[in-house]
């Protein structure tokens, strides 16, 4: 089992820039692939970047793509989301997932692919 803390969202003004950290508790980190999400107001969650266990695979959704950077430091059992150029359409409360699935390969950009979830940390971007 694995806890996952959210933190770092916040106020920005749009082409502004906001990194978020996500901690994990437990010793078995480096198992897990690690999802970010989002969900704005009424709208469905929807995928937003995924890492494989080592760090060595990446994905991004084609909305955030070459704005957004994620990345993990297994030492610190913490996954982070560096947003860059944002957006108001990148409002949202974001939440990190993780997935026990086997394997160094990318997660699933479906959330039904993740055993365990944050509580969300919201950002909110002005124009």
């Amino acid at each position: 089992q694995v806890q996952l803390v959210e933190s770092g969202g916040g106020l920005v003004q749009a082409g502004g820039s906001l990194r978020l950290s996500c901690a994990a508790s437990g010793r078995t980190f480096n198992n897990y692939r690690m999802g970010w999400f989002r969900q704005a107001p009424a709208k469905e969650r929807e995928f937003v970047a995924a890492i494989s266990r080592s760090g060595a695979n990446t994905d991004y959704a084609d909305s955030v793509k070459g704005r957004f950077t994620i990345s993990r430091d297994n030492a610190k059992n913490t996954v982070y989301l560096q947003m860059n150029s944002l957006k108001s359409e990148d409002t949202a409360v974001y939440y990190c997932a993780a997935s026990s699935a086997l394997g160094d390969l990318i997660p699933s950009r479906f959330s039904s692919g993740y055993q365990y979830w944050g509580q969300g940390t919201q950002v909110t971007v002005s124009s």
